[in-house]
């Protein structure tokens, strides 16, 4: 953990740029996506899934994808994105992101994805090579203290609604 404030260990900064920001003057959805889509890039480099692993013939896919906004960022705002390892498994990975204002530390957002191994000639998933399995046995003994956010695993729903299919 970075501080008492801050959970999960940095992966990117960033400052939000003017083309990201929508009709309601703060940063838009796919730009929120897109900053969590290079923490996700960034912790795969971590363990070892970098370029020249991809251009072997091996990748990640993403499967699920959910996001939380939490506080707005608006022009300018400097972010971070930090980290955690929630689990995996022998092909998969499932990993959550923080997002904070930088400089204030609040966090504006948090994504949950789970992403699987695969093979990119057969596009099948295959099982973690030896060595990138030990680089995520790492990464989980580095915060295996942690606490698990309470942002994962949200389900959608509204409350008291005037109209449901259920």
């Amino acid at each position: 953990m970075l501080d008492n404030a801050i959970a999960g260990f940095e992966v990117v900064r960033g400052t939000v740029m003017p083309n990201w920001i929508d009709v309601n003057g703060h940063m838009n959805v796919a730009n929120y996506l897109q900053a969590f889509d290079d923490a996700v890039v960034k912790l795969r480099e971590e363990f070892g899934l970098t370029e020249d692993y991809v251009r072997d013939g091996r990748s990640t896919f993403a499967v699920e994808c959910h996001m939380t906004y939490q506080r707005e960022l608006k022009l300018g705002d400097p972010y971070m994105i930090t980290a955690q390892v929630l689990a995996y498994s022998q092909t998969g990975l499932h990993q959550f992101n923080r997002m904070y204002h930088a400089e204030e530390q609040f966090l504006a957002a948090t994504a949950e994805s789970m992403t699987l191994h695969v093979d990119l000639e057969s596009r099948k998933v295959v099982p973690w090579p030896d060595d990138i399995r030990a680089a995520l046995d790492e990464l989980a003994r580095r915060q295996r203290d942690w606490p698990y956010p309470a942002e994962a695993g949200r389900q959608i729903t509204m409350r008291n609604p005037l109209f449901s299919t259920r």
